[in-house]
């Protein structure tokens, strides 16, 4: 009764975590990409500034004001000359900007957001990071809204005169309104956050904030706070003072440093032993992420990461000390080399400290818990990488370490119905495991709901994760977000390598399992053309929508009698649980494993769209309707598969004129 109960506030907890995850992974997509122009930025600060190394520190300021160390960092003043002034005020918000449109609308959405960002940068006199953030996906996103209202109308020979103009009046628009409405707003909004960080340094109340940071990395809610408010804020305070503290907030490396320490000495076990490589990765690669499980595993320990973040920004408040641009990744090196040059004493001694203060702390409460068990390292870094959303590289190293030591031999994908992205997904990495000489591995597809738990590793969208983690307990688990083209099938096939496939039957069980898809060679695996008839292939959709493109390839199934109009009707419910896009420009929507009464016999759908259709966060260009009774249409997914994997036979896709022809290049992959 209690479980149900909490059940739903839990679940609206979950739903604010991930929204706010989500916003912040947008941010940081936003800013991450440029951090390059950020450290050169740095760089040339450090240098060339009237206080700079060349100017002050080390030097003497013998320098006439028209020398070209002077004419470089235009002499302090960051309104004027030089490269300092406009590299900060133009360059790096329209470079945000410009990912930002990209985001949202590839290059022609890039282009719209860095026109409207300008106005908002030329309307006020503070570097315009927030204007740029707002203005850069407002003007890809408004575009893209805009060009579908005319898709497909323009008559021929005045496509690229109505692109032009269309892109050019309304940046020039949006350019408008970010000069008169945007950057007022956006300075006010800028000055409140100001006055509010100015306001904890004035009471000594800065170090509070760790109580929030702290446990907002661990729960990937960091880059809401990083990227969204203390990289504006502090690139304004370095602009002003040529340092800001608000850039350590979040990036020192003392505290993660400190709590893997404290697990070196006094863990147990894997955790222990995983320690000291973990400590490298975090302080000198910079990946903080390393040491999320840690704290997962034992969640006290976020006293200690709290306490010890603290003390890093008391002691930087006491000496005055910051970085002169963000430091990204939170790596020492990159730390020191932002470090302002009055700074290194305060910075050091904020890092040492924070990370003596942590591993006093954990150290001690791990002492306190030896008795009550081994950290179970695995768990956590499971539970972690389902709060980030989506497959975690450094969490593999952990999860790889607490994996059976036996060999790998038996991987299924998994899926809703199992009929269509658990078997492309299974094609894919079914090649890459035999091409790495691994023939003893077998790669099959499953609905979710026919799991067993008789797997060496289950691969699933990420959505699906917990669910077959329920139905197989014991397997290592495997989230992937394109099941065409994941880096985690490379990082599978690692796995393999440094387990081994044991070269024999499986002691579980030897008997192929029941939707093994035909091993790749064999005549079994030759494309059933049949299964993909003139009838059923269209190569100008006219859908506009992801609902309409559905329907679309849905009809065909129907018209084609493969399937009723309710088998439609769960495709559109197959959708909402988990997207059926594949990457590469490729969908394949298909009904619900409830759904399969429907079906009257298999048979696919192929609509092309030149233009392509917005599907959810990404755009199809080919759109294949599955239909299938039994396992007749792997095969031919596997054809599928192959194709999608060349570019060049994606290309003879796109330039096919007839279904014959697409069914050649389908015929011409080596399954």
């Amino acid at each position: 009764m209690t479980t149900t109960t909490d059940a739903a506030p839990a679940k609206e907890r979950g739903s604010a975590r991930v929204a706010v995850q989500k916003f912040g992974t947008f941010l940081s997509n936003m800013v991450m990409p440029n951090i390059a122009a950020f450290i050169a930025w740095g760089l040339i600060t450090a240098l060339f500034i009237s206080d700079g190394w060349l100017n002050g520190v080390g030097a003497e300021k013998n320098f006439a004001a028209d020398s070209w160390v002077a004419q470089i960092g235009g002499w302090g003043d960051f309104d004027g000359g030089g490269i300092v002034g406009p590299m900060i005020t133009y360059l790096l918000p329209i470079l945000i900007a410009y990912t930002g449109g990209h985001m949202m609308y590839q290059v022609r959405g890039g282009v719209v957001g860095a026109i409207a960002a300008v106005g908002v940068i030329t309307g006020t006199s503070i570097p315009m990071f927030m204007g740029a953030m707002i203005m850069g996906p407002l003007g890809g996103w408004s575009m893209k809204k805009i060009d579908a209202i005319w898709d497909g109308k323009i008559r021929p020979g005045f496509e690229m005169l109505v692109n032009n103009f269309s892109a050019g009046i309304w940046g020039g628009i949006l350019a408008f309104v970010g000069f008169f409405v945007m950057s007022p707003i956006v300075t006010w909004i800028s000055d409140t956050l100001g006055a509010g960080v100015q306001w904890l340094v004035d009471n000594s109340l800065l170090p509070l904030t760790s109580i929030i940071i702290e446990p907002a990395k661990v729960l990937f809610l960091n880059n809401a706070i990083n990227h969204g408010v203390l990289t504006p804020l502090g690139t304004a305070e370095s602009v002003e003072a040529g340092k800001s503290i608000l850039f350590l907030l979040e990036a020192n490396p003392g505290p993660g440093f400190g709590l893997l320490l404290a697990f070196a000495v006094a863990g147990t076990g894997l955790a222990r032993a995983s320690a000291p490589g973990a400590m490298l990765i975090q302080f000198v690669g910079g990946i903080h992420e390393i040491y999320f499980p840690y704290v997962l595993a034992k969640p006290r320990l976020i006293i200690a990461l709290i306490l010890g973040g603290m003390t890093g920004v008391f002691t930087n408040d006491l000496f005055d000390s910051g970085l002169r641009a963000p430091a990204a990744p939170g790596s020492i090196i990159a730390v020191m080399l932002q470090t302002a040059s009055d700074s290194y004493v305060g910075v050091t001694l904020s890092v040492v400290a924070s990370a003596t203060v942590t591993f006093l702390v954990a150290a001690f409460m791990l002492r306190l818990e030896r008795n009550r068990g081994e950290v179970d390292l695995a768990a956590a870094a499971a539970e972690m990488e389902s709060m980030k959303g989506k497959k975690s590289s450094v969490a593999s190293t952990l999860t790889a370490q607490s994996a059976e030591s036996g060999p790998i031999r038996k991987i299924v994908f998994a899926c809703d119905a199992g009929m269509g992205s658990s078997a492309m997904g299974a094609s894919v990495l079914r090649r890459k495991i035999q091409k790495a000489g691994h023939g003893h591995v077998t790669v099959v597809n499953k609905a979710i709901s026919n799991l067993e738990d008789e797997w060496d590793l289950v691969v699933t969208h990420q959505d699906l994760t917990d669910r077959a983690r329920q139905k197989s307990g014991s397997a290592i688990h495997v989230s992937v977000e394109n099941f065409m083209d994941s880096p985690s099938y490379d990082d599978i096939v690692d796995l393999i390598d440094s387990m081994g496939d044991g070269g024999g039957a499986h002691p579980r069980t030897s008997a192929p399992a029941p939707s093994e898809a035909p091993v790749a060679g064999g005549a079994a695996t030759a494309t059933r053309p049949e299964l993909l008839v003139d009838g059923a292939v269209v190569l100008t959709g006219t859908a506009t929508t992801q609902a309409d493109a559905i329907n679309e390839a849905g009809n065909l199934l129907v018209a084609q009698g493969y399937v009723t109009q309710d088998y439609v009707t769960s495709m559109h419910e197959r959708e909402k649980s988990v997207s059926t896009y594949m990457g590469e420009g490729l969908a394949i929507p298909h009904g619900t494993n409830e759904a399969k009464g429907e079906v009257r016999s298999t048979g696919l759908s192929f609509v092309r769209y030149p233009g392509g259709v917005e599907w959810g966060a990404e755009r199809a260009t080919f759109v294949i309707g599955i239909a299938a009774v039994g396992d007749e249409h792997l095969s031919l997914l596997q054809k599928v598969a192959v194709v999608f994997a060349d570019s060049e036979a994606v290309a003879r896709l796109e330039r096919a004129t007839s279904a014959a022809e697409v069914r050649a290049v389908l015929e011409s992959a080596e399954g």
